[in-house]
């Protein structure tokens, strides 16, 4: 059977995510946990993400990574992404300090 027909599981998405680096931190989004939310609903990939900063300036570019990156995935057959900055993003204690920032 072809694996496409089936919806793409959790774990694809989030390796898929784990691709796209911010080109400004060198880090990957998933790891930054600019992924707030992914929902998955027969081949429709709606996700929920965030940017280090409102004005971030690699913004459209990791939006489009993220749909390009997510939409290869096998299975997928819609990607929807939805910017928000609701929390506003937090670097988690790994994070800060990778980043030197403690």
């Amino acid at each position: 059977m072809n694996e496409s027909a089936h919806s793409p599981s959790r774990e694809s998405i989030i390796e898929a995510l784990k691709t796209v680096e911010d080109p400004e931190l060198f880090l990957d989004i998933w790891f930054l946990g600019l992924i707030y939310n992914i929902a998955i609903d027969d081949g429709t990939v709606v996700i929920d993400m965030t940017f280090t900063s409102p004005m971030c300036p690699a913004g459209p570019q990791l939006k489009n990574d993220v749909m390009t990156k997510v939409g290869a995935v096998p299975g997928v057959k819609e990607v929807v992404v939805t910017i928000t900055f609701q929390p506003p993003w937090e670097p988690s204690e790994e994070v800060k300090g990778l980043l030197g920032m403690m």
